[in-house]
């Protein structure tokens, strides 16, 4: 399949040590049915030599080195940077490995759906495909943040498109005026939340975001930083507290506030059960110390907020349900 050359796709991936995971999946992407894309790697220093060579190796690939981690939002913000004129831009992790038709079924989605801006993938757990690793990113009312399906059967997931809150960025489609409208990924993030972010970001601005079932990925889910690390941890729990500050609408902000403030004190319990307690309390910490920036961010982001608060909440999830 070909598409307008003035319509063009970049595949971003943000490489730090993922040692053969990035090249068995540049492999999957040189198999893909769609032929008329480039895809721009940016390596974060990795110590491992995962990227070495992988320009040579691979055609329409560009390797940036900035020569220090970036971390993930700001890796993949200079990737963008690097996308010439293409006016979709895919993102995919260096452990997640697309089916030969992954970027056909997302092209003839955005055909398909034009009022949608951003789209999300099947995930299947790489090393367990009878098992979902995600079918779209669901936002509490709290403020958690988690995959819809992860660990569910394949059979027993979500098999229909529909709308979802966002993607997960592991293998995301995003329309690039969107992207650049929301002003990328909040780099203060590092890793870690930042895709739901973005995508609570893109739906203040009124952009919707569509599950695509037949666009399918195989995730090592965690496969470089762990699920459940001290990195992880840090950031996602450091990081859920800035994406609610900056992004819930004035009159939800202080309806859910009761529930944020619960589910942060449920997170530290819970941490401080897998003996991660100062690991916990450091994130919500160092939270609590970056408010003043999370509350002029959310300045900036209300006043441009064109999405209806009823709009928000019926993409919300109130539940406790993986899906």
């Amino acid at each position: 399949m070909t598409i307008a050359k003035e319509s063009g796709i970049a595949v971003l991936i943000v490489n730090y040590n993922g040692g053969t995971l990035l090249s068995r999946a540049l492999l999957a992407l040189s198999r893909q049915t769609v032929r008329d894309f480039h895809v721009v790697v940016v390596d974060n220093a990795s110590s491992d030599g995962s990227a070495d060579g992988i320009d040579g190796c691979f055609a329409n690939v560009t390797l940036v080195r900035p020569g220090h981690n970036l971390g993930f939002a700001a890796g993949n913000n200079l990737a963008l940077k690097h996308a010439g004129g293409a006016q979709w831009i895919a993102l995919l992790n260096p452990d997640a490995f697309p089916e030969p038709d992954w970027l056909e079924r997302l092209v003839l989605a955005t055909f398909a759906y034009p009022g949608f801006s951003f789209f999300g993938s099947r995930m299947l757990l790489a090393d367990a495909p009878q098992l979902l690793d995600g079918t779209g990113d669901m936002y509490h009312a709290s403020g958690m943040a988690w995959r819809r399906d992860h660990g569910v059967p394949a059979d027993r997931g979500a098999t229909e498109a529909g709308e979802i809150f966002g993607p997960c960025a592991a293998a995301a489609f995003y329309a690039r005026a969107a992207l650049e409208e929301a002003a990328g990924f909040d780099e203060r993030y590092f890793c870690y939340h930042e895709d739901v972010d973005l995508a609570f970001r893109l739906r203040l601005l009124g952009h919707r975001c569509r599950y695509v079932p037949d666009a399918v990925v195989h995730h090592v889910s965690g496969g470089i930083a762990g699920r459940r690390s001290d990195f992880t941890t840090y950031h996602g729990q450091r990081n859920l507290v800035w994406t609610y500050v900056k992004n819930m609408p004035g009159v939800l902000f202080w309806l859910f506030l009761p529930l944020h403030l619960l589910i942060n004190a449920a997170a530290v319990a819970v941490c401080a059960a897998r003996g991660q307690l100062r690991v916990v309390l450091r994130a919500k910490r160092d939270a609590l110390g970056g408010l003043g920036a999370a509350l002029a961010q959310r300045r900036s982001i209300q006043a441009g907020r064109r999405a209806g608060v009823r709009e928000l909440l019926a993409v919300m999830s109130f539940g406790l349900r993986r899906r």
